[in-house]
């Protein structure tokens, strides 16, 4: 199975442009991604799919083979869709850029699930919730999984809805935004107008549920250490400096 991954990276952003170069403990917050997806063993290449000249110029100074695409791409899977449809591959990683405490033994366990069951169209991650205050809030995305980790539904809703049950009565997963596509179903995703699903709400993963594709997903432990905003850069500093001192 030869597996590309690819970190989607755009320069603007709302609340924080120019997030993917951010300096995080000294290095770019990109860098910290693409070190990590190299460590994972199993993955033959790692691009950077970018539309922004300063980003792949900052990518290429570590390392990195940067690609450029398209600055029209609605989403990262189109963004990865553009770099590797050239390319021979069975399997697309879509990583997040904005995660630098990505685990490699977590995209480990993402490549193993494809690779042992070859009907997943699309494969994830979950990770337990404990927390009603994450069960509850509509930023953190949950998923309500069927036998062998197949994914029935994603939500910023709190489901399954708890009649009469207490939290830790029933397993809460929060959806953990790394994908594997197959590459034949990713060209295939990619070319499917949005849902009424995914529009309602705004999760691109629901498109891949009404196209009745298979979607599976493995437990793994997630550090959520995402930077969405200026502000959450000193928390995954935090969490990093605390992970190199063997905290």
């Amino acid at each position: 199975m030869k597996v590309v991954a690819v970190i989607p990276a755009r320069y603007a952003s709302t609340r924080f442009p120019g997030k993917p170069i951010a300096p995080i403990l000294g290095r770019p917050m990109i860098q910290w991604v693409w070190e990590r997806a190299r460590r994972a063993q199993g993955i033959d290449r790692v691009l950077v799919a970018t539309d922004d000249a300063r980003i792949a110029e900052v990518a290429r100074g570590f390392g990195a083979e940067a690609v450029m695409t398209s600055p029209s791409c609605p989403s990262g899977s189109d963004r990865a869709w553009e770099a590797v449809r050239d390319l021979e591959c069975d399997v697309v990683l879509n990583l997040q850029g904005d995660e630098p405490a990505l685990e490699p033994e977590a995209l480990e366990r993402l490549m193993g699930l494809v690779a042992s069951r070859p009907e997943v169209d699309l494969g994830t991650l979950v990770t337990p919730i404990a927390d009603r205050a994450d069960y509850e809030n509509p930023n953190v995305v949950k998923v309500v999984l069927g036998e062998d980790g197949r994914c029935l539904y994603f939500s910023r809703s709190p489901l399954p809805y708890l009649r009469g049950l207490a939290l830790g009565e029933v397993a809460l997963w929060r959806h953990v935004g790394v994908y594997a596509f197959r590459k034949s179903f990713l060209g295939r995703f990619v070319a499917r107008p949005q849902g009424v699903l995914e529009r309602a709400e705004a999760l691109e993963q629901l498109r891949a549920l009404e196209d009745g594709a298979l979607v599976a997903a493995a437990e793994v432990r997630w550090p959520g250490c995402a930077v969405d905003a200026p502000e959450d850069v000193a928390a995954a500093e935090a969490y990093l400096s605390k992970e190199r001192a063997g905290g």
